[in-house]
This record gives C-alpha cells, structure tokens and sequence, in this order.
C-alpha cells in the first residue's frame, strides 16, 4: 500500500501557554517520496512528529494518512500506518537486538499473545535488508551509534508501514554513518515505494537526499518544493537568519557559511 501523508491546517499549544507552536500548517508528503524539513531549532518540527503519532493532540486542523483521519484511530490502528525512527534512543534494558527489531511487530500481535513465525520472519527479513542479521544477538547497548540507527530503522521495516517519520536520523553520526544512513534509507524508499517525512539540520545532506523540501519557521511552512527550487540563498538565509551562499561546482551544488 502506497499512501501520502497530508497536514491540513494544524494548530497546537501546550495547556496554559497563548502562543501557538504550530500555527495554521498544512503540508503534504508525497506517496513514494522522502520528504525532508529544515529548520532551526524551535520550528516545530519535533512537535509535529509528535502530533502526527498522536503524542499530543492539536486543538486545530487534521492529519489525514491515505483515507484514514489519524487523529480518529486507535493507536494500534495508527501504528500500521505510520512508523517512527527517533534520533536517538537509550533503551533500559540489554535486549538483543533480534528482539528489539521484533517490538516492530507490536501492532500486529494480540494481547496476551506471543510473535507468531511470521513476525519473527519479518523481523528477520528487516534485519538482513539493513545489513544486521548477524548481530542479531548481541546486546542493544553495545552497538556504536550508527549500528544502534540501522537497528532503528530495522524495527520500522518489520512494522511494515506505508509511512516512515524520521526525526534526525543522523544526529550524533560521523560522516561516513549519516551516508550510510540516508543511501539505506532511500533504497528502502525505491524497493518498497514508503512515504518518508524527515528532519534533518544539514542542508547539503537535504539536498542530495530529498525528494521535496519543506522550510520550517516559528510553526509554519515557509515553503515546500524540489529541493533546488526550495533552497536558495535567499530562503536558506532567512531561515536560519545567516548570510548563506550556494555554489554549483561541476553539477555538485554545495551550501557555505561565511567565513568568520
């Protein structure tokens, strides 16, 4: 099932507080696409996942998955619909990791009920399509980080939903991981046409990665397009109020701060 992920004037606040953290958001997510929002720090954007996995509850607005009003589902129903990949995760015990990849199975296993031979496959399957089946019994927390991501998005795959939300998927990672990352990423995108929003803070990663780029500012959409309509100098500067330059070298578009 291939479906797009529609925000349609969305407003939220915390209890006690006037102003409004999302104001008047719509956004739509493109079936198949990966979807990325930039933005600084206090945009919103963790409050949107949030809302979207029905975390806290808008006062305004809807979040409409396909045909399916989100904000009309029980969680169970929500969770077969929508996956979540945090930006980092410490978890209390020394699962292994088989197991942590399994708890994607969550929604599909009865009350008092154990994972059935399917789940445990899709477990398996999750794992060996982000290159850790043979970690599968080594404990959680004795994975570097950028292993401890794959496990992540692993346990998305084996929830097998059409929607994938990815909140900085890679923060914390050298170089060479937050590739890795956002290459498995996008080949999960083609093999199994998922629907991915993400967040991330680094603009040339978001370019080379993104399908459509949203800016995010202060709760709202500032605008959302093909990532080298999107991210001008003009708007790149406004959004993170620095001066910012674009440079095309040999096809290579690459983004730069001034120097000090």
């Amino acid at each position: 099932m291939t479906v797009s992920l529609e925000v349609k004037g969305l407003y939220f606040r915390h209890p006690n507080m006037a102003n409004w953290v999302l104001e008047d958001l719509n956004l739509k997510v493109e079936a198949g696409e990966i979807t990325t929002i930039l933005g600084p720090n206090g945009a919103g954007k963790t409050t949107l996942f949030r809302c979207i996995l029905g975390l806290w509850s808008p006062q305004k607005g809807s979040i409409v998955c396909g045909t399916f009003d989100l904000s009309r589902m029980t969680p169970s129903g929500r969770a077969r619909l929508c996956a979540f990949v945090p930006q980092d995760h410490v978890p209390p015990f020394a699962y292994p990791i088989k197991e942590v990849v399994l708890m994607g199975r969550t929604p599909y296993v009865p009350i008092f009920s154990t994972p059935s031979r399917v789940d445990r496959r899709c477990a398996e399957e999750a794992m060996e399509k982000m290159g850790i089946g043979h970690l599968g019994n080594r404990a959680y927390t004795n994975l570097s980080g950028g292993e401890r991501q794959l496990v992540l998005l692993a346990r998305a795959l084996a929830q097998e939903t059409p929607v994938l939300l990815l909140d900085e998927p890679t923060a914390h990672l050298d170089y060479r991981n937050q590739v890795e990352i956002l290459r498995r990423v996008r080949q999960i995108v083609r093999d199994r046409r998922l629907t991915v929003l993400m967040t991330m803070h680094d603009p040339n990663l978001t370019l080379q990665f993104s399908d459509s780029v949203a800016l995010m500012k202060a709760g709202r959409m500032v605008v959302k397009g093909p990532p080298r309509e999107v991210m001008t100098s003009e708007n790149l500067s406004f959004l993170y109020e620095l001066p910012l330059k674009i440079w095309e070298i040999n096809g290579e578009i690459f983004i730069r701060s001034p120097k000090p």
